[in-house]
């Protein structure tokens, strides 16, 4: 029953934690677009927001995905490790965990005015989580090795 009850909320943890991911370089677009316009009051208002959505979801949420997931791991690790699928899937996660940290180092950049990339620049950006969520999916629903 305890399986259950961390796989349900670390199901929740990874649906809050993708949402910020997916939201969080949309926001960094409208940002970069805002400074091309030297719109300082937009600016102001995106770098608020970019902060609160990192610090106040996306960190909590991480955490939470990745203290769920070790619980989860922590049932039946020497089966989980005997699994060539949960390799991939964590080597995928720790990636994830490096586009995290990484939206976190461009949250400092805009905040010191900083930034140096285009908004076309953070559009692709701003795809790269759909891809990681796609193939971890994959391996987690359909284990093929």
């Amino acid at each position: 029953m305890s399986y259950l009850w961390l796989k349900a909320f670390h199901i929740m943890a990874i649906v809050t934690w993708f949402a910020a991911l997916f939201y969080l370089p949309r926001l960094y677009v409208y940002h970069t677009l805002a400074l091309q316009e030297e719109d300082n009051k937009a600016s102001e208002r995106f770098k608020i927001m970019e902060r609160k959505l990192y610090r106040g979801i996306m960190m909590p949420s991480m955490l939470a995905v990745v203290l769920l997931g070790l619980g989860l791991l922590s049932l039946n690790f020497s089966g989980y490790m005997q699994q060539g699928w949960m390799h991939a899937k964590l080597l995928l996660v720790v990636l994830l965990l490096i586009y995290h940290f990484w939206c976190g180092h461009l949250l400092k950049r805009f905040a010191e005015d900083r930034n140096q990339q285009t908004h076309v620049w953070y559009r692709v950006f701003n795809e790269l989580p759909v891809f990681l969520l796609i193939f971890i999916v994959l391996l987690a629903v359909i284990k093929p090795w």
